[in-house]
């Protein structure tokens, strides 16, 4: 499929009313606890940050390297291979990727990725076929080639706080991690790689 072909299928996917739905609830994180990311006066921002993920359109081969256990002292880890294609969305002020791997039996996950420009900064909401729902987004923004991107979530039953990172972006390959802190950012344990290698045209 063409990344023209996904950006098709994102459209039919996300109709005009759960785009906007989307946008909002990156800006509506202000209420209660949760993590936000305003822009601020003493802290400049670069003038525009919508071609932050520009790097990821395209057809990846990914390899995996997962933590078995999360948060329960495990050092064993599961090593997979997946298929991943990106497309722009939303005349580019986001895009979708699809993952695909035989992992666990044929696991199916979706990122969307939106741009604020009013905040620059990004919300990326995270799906699978398991669930079938968006889990809570990580929100932030790219500073020195290097994106870096908070939330919260719950695992077995207690609130953790999530991290991801991109970094090591080459033309041809990228680098991205997620993390987790059990005590609100005192510690963090990372607990996924992705090492994403560009496939040819």
């Amino acid at each position: 499929m063409s990344p023209r072909s996904l950006t098709a299928r994102a459209q039919d996917l996300l109709p005009r009313a759960f785009h906007a739905y989307v946008a909002g609830l990156g800006r509506s994180l202000v209420s209660g606890d949760q993590l936000v990311y305003p822009a601020s006066p003493g802290h400049p921002l670069p003038a525009e940050g919508r071609h932050d993920f520009d790097f990821l359109h395209g057809r990846w081969r990914v390899r995996n390297v997962r933590l078995k256990e999360r948060l329960a002292g495990c050092e064993e880890w599961e090593h997979f291979e997946a298929r991943q294609q990106c497309g722009p969305v939303l005349g580019g002020v986001g895009n979708m990727d699809e993952f695909v791997t035989d992992w666990s039996g044929g696991y199916r996950g979706m990122t969307l990725r939106l741009y604020d420009p009013l905040q620059r900064q990004w919300s990326l909401y995270w799906a699978n076929n398991l669930q079938g729902l968006l889990e809570p987004p990580v929100i932030g923004r790219f500073e020195n080639g290097v994106g870096t991107f908070h939330g919260r979530d719950r695992h077995k039953g207690r609130e953790v706080w999530v991290r991801f990172r991109w970094h090591e972006i080459q033309p041809d390959s990228a680098h991205w991690e997620q993390a987790f802190s059990p005590d609100r950012g005192g510690h963090w344990e990372t607990n996924w790689h992705m090492y994403l290698s560009r496939e040819a045209a």
